[in-house]
């Protein structure tokens, strides 16, 4: 698809910049540089969005850039010297200065090979797509748009400037970037783009899991992340970056009497991403772990469909193969283990609730609810609301009814009893000078035996958990106080 180049290249535009700009511009012009605003920012410009993130292009070369900012600038960085690009702060804003590039790629490998060049179209025809292709030459303000971006802009589209297949090529990440844009800023992707995205989704397998990771997280927290998803399962890309999501889309079986699970995923993600907080809120958005857990919480479901008999599907422990499999992707991906365990954790709890509508639960069930979802528990009556996609009212009504109902019983049991962290009501060292025994495996038992008491009755004075405890070490047997082979 390539794009006529526009009758004429430049035009001044009427734009607020912030004086920093014209000042930088002003520095390169009179020392004989070209310098000019470009990409995201110009982008950001015409949707009327700040950017904290200020990135130019110029003729200078990364030696003659520093000697132009050493003494302006707050402070400067040159770690992407390299690749033409000196870093810098001034009054707030971060800055990115480059000197142009006619960039070649390597096609086999994930290390772009750079190459300076001294003109802005070719260094603008490198860029990834039209609406990232402008840039605003300074200090004269005219804007440079010859491959169309502004009037891609106007009419939502997301196109390349020169080929797709030439742009992908040099950077496979341009694929899921082109996802990540379609999530984040509702443009709809060219047909061009997405034929290619589709023909070319194997090469994202050369780019690195850490990039690869960046994007979707980038793509998971935009404004319309459903739209991201569908794009990279449609294309096919998922099948490299996030295949137990495009295995959700279960052939229905002949009687369609299971509801589309791929559907019902990207519904409960749109869900869950609406019911997030303000910043002062307890889940304040847009929160990657509650978002990618509503996104993954079925993906266990394949693995385990079963047909029973009588016609009726089911998908026992879906849960928790569901979270073994999150972990297990996550880690491919290079996610930190913190965030892993988070995402797999509600992964594993989302279907706990639902053994509550049918029966109420006892204290006990409540206790033990709060506790294994821990610091995870706002996150998880979030996902667990957001995981009714039902057309039949009632049955959404009844669900939200019981939910309702559970959270007012954690609130009543919060007045009464500390929940946040159920403890046993006697620590170690209490335990070890009532039953006058030294730290080991015995002491752990002991305490465990007293956490199960505590989960299952609530809060005891000190002397009837001291009675409790001493039942339970008379009922033990002889050896159990004294083996050294105990088992921990």
């Amino acid at each position: 698809m390539s794009h006529p180049h526009h009758q004429t290249e430049s035009h001044p535009v009427d734009f607020q910049v912030d004086p920093v700009v014209l000042e930088l511009g002003r520095r390169f012009a009179d020392a004989g540089h070209e310098l000019s605003l470009v990409g995201g920012p110009v982008r950001d410009l015409f949707l009327g969005r700040e950017s904290p993130d200020l990135d130019f292009t110029t003729d200078a070369t990364p030696d003659q850039t520093v000697a132009l900012i050493k003494k302006w600038a707050d402070n400067f960085w040159e770690i992407g010297r390299a690749f033409g690009t000196i870093g810098m702060r001034k009054a707030g804003f971060q800055i990115e200065i480059t000197t142009y590039r006619a960039e070649a790629y390597d096609p086999e490998s994930r290390k772009p090979v750079v190459a300076f060049g001294s003109s802005l179209t070719d260094d603008l025809l490198r860029r990834d797509f039209t609406i990232n292709a402008m840039a605003l030459r300074l200090p004269s303000m005219e804007l440079v748009d010859p491959f169309g971006g502004v009037r891609d802009l106007h009419a939502s589209t997301l196109s390349t400037p020169g080929s797709p297949e030439d742009s992908f090529s040099d950077d496979p990440l341009r694929m899921m970037r082109a996802a990540r844009f379609a999530a984040q800023l509702g443009v709809t992707v060219h047909p061009d783009v997405r034929r290619a995205m589709t023909a070319m989704a194997e090469r994202i397998k050369i780019i690195s899991n850490e990039r690869v990771r960046d994007e979707l997280v980038k793509l998971i927290c935009a404004a319309q992340p459903r739209t991201g998803v569908d794009l990279l399962v449609d294309t096919g890309l998922a099948e490299y970056v996030l295949p137990e999501v495009s295995a959700l889309r279960l052939e229905s079986d002949e009687h369609h009497r299971h509801k589309d699970v791929y559907q019902h995923s990207l519904q409960v993600l749109e869900q869950a991403a609406g019911l997030e907080t303000g910043a002062d809120g307890p889940v304040p958005g847009p929160d990657f772990v509650l978002r990618f857990a509503a996104l993954m919480h079925d993906v266990g479901k394949p693995a385990t469909r079963r047909f029973e008999a009588g016609g009726a599907v089911s998908f026992r422990h879906h849960d928790m193969v569901g979270s073994k499999l999150t972990a297990k992707r996550m880690k491919a991906l290079r996610f930190d283990n913190d965030t892993i365990k988070a995402v797999a954790r509600l992964v594993e709890l989302h279907m706990r609730f639902y053994g509550y509508g049918d029966a109420g639960w006892s204290d006990s069930a409540v206790r033990r609810y709060v506790t294994d979802a821990g610091p995870l528990l706002e996150r998880l009556h979030r996902l667990t609301r957001s995981d009714v996609t039902t057309r039949n009212q009632r049955k959404a009504e009844r669900l939200a009814f019981a939910y309702d109902d559970l959270e007012t019983r954690i609130a009543e049991l919060r007045e009464r009893e500390s929940l946040e962290a159920v403890r046993p009501d006697l620590d170690g060292g209490a335990i070890m000078a009532l039953l006058g025994l030294k730290p080991g495996p015995v002491v752990g038992r002991a305490y465990k035996y007293l956490l199960e008491e505590r989960m299952e009755n609530g809060p005891l004075e000190p002397a009837a958990a001291e009675a409790k405890l001493l039942e339970w070490w008379a009922a033990q047997p002889e050896s159990a106080a004294v083996a050294p082979s105990e088992e921990s």
